[in-house]
């Protein structure tokens, strides 16, 4: 056999193993790539709010004022510290002052969640701050409903806690007199029952007042 129909036999042999070789070089890569690749890319559900690391890690002092720590509750001991603001009081808790350790004891907690932790222990102690959002990795734009049918309907559907039901022309009218903004602020910073942001620290501002625009556009659609 000659050389040249001796490649012709084995050229089609020889074309998928070089596809074959080209693919596996090409999966190796994308294995490589990947490791380089952040694990919670643009996602900020493994942020976590106030409430949720008060509870978690804050409490073990502050809910009983254990060690000389302020005690949720305390109004008098958090306007004091409310008084040297988010900045001040984060940079102490991060680095660890008096009795407690530095980012309280647990070294997996964010700088961004002790910021919120802090807001949080200040707004249940009679302050009214908002807690921070990240703005690093905003999310992705949601829709008015999206962010209801999410979040909002766990009190606002029901009406518990005393939340204004959606749908409820009667509920929503006296809230809609007192303007767009002052809704949408008194929504952000946390009223009554309802933590800051709906206890969904990673809506922005922008969302917060779509949020509030559907459900008072249900509720001023719903009577007849």
């Amino acid at each position: 056999m000659s050389k040249q129909a001796r490649t012709e036999a084995y050229a089609p042999g020889y074309a998928a193993f070089v596809g074959a070789s080209r693919k596996l070089a090409l999966l190796a890569a994308l294995v490589v790539f990947a490791q380089f690749l952040p694990q919670d890319a643009g996602a900020q559900g493994g942020e976590r709010g106030g409430k949720d690391v008060a509870d978690a890690v804050c409490a073990a002092c502050h809910a009983a004022g254990a060690n000389g720590a302020p005690k949720i509750g305390d109004k008098h001991a958090w306007s004091k510290l409310a008084s040297r603001g988010l900045g001040s009081l984060t940079e102490s808790a991060l680095k660890g002052i008096r009795k407690m350790p530095a980012h309280g004891g647990s070294q997996s907690v964010s700088d961004l969640e002790i910021s919120r932790a802090i807001a949080y222990m200040v707004n249940q102690s009679g302050g009214h701050w908002t807690e921070p959002i990240s703005k690093k990795s905003p999310p992705a734009a949601r829709s008015g409903e999206q962010i209801v049918q999410a979040q909002c309907v766990k009190c606002h559907q029901t009406g518990e806690g005393g939340a204004p039901k959606i749908g409820d022309r009667a509920a929503w009218i006296p809230r809609a007199a007192q303007g767009l903004d002052a809704v949408v602020r008194s929504a952000i910073k946390g009223h009554g029952g309802m933590p800051a942001r709906g206890g969904m620290p990673d809506l922005t501002d922008a969302e917060m007042r779509k949020a509030t625009i559907y459900m008072l556009n249900q509720g001023a659609g719903a009577a007849k």
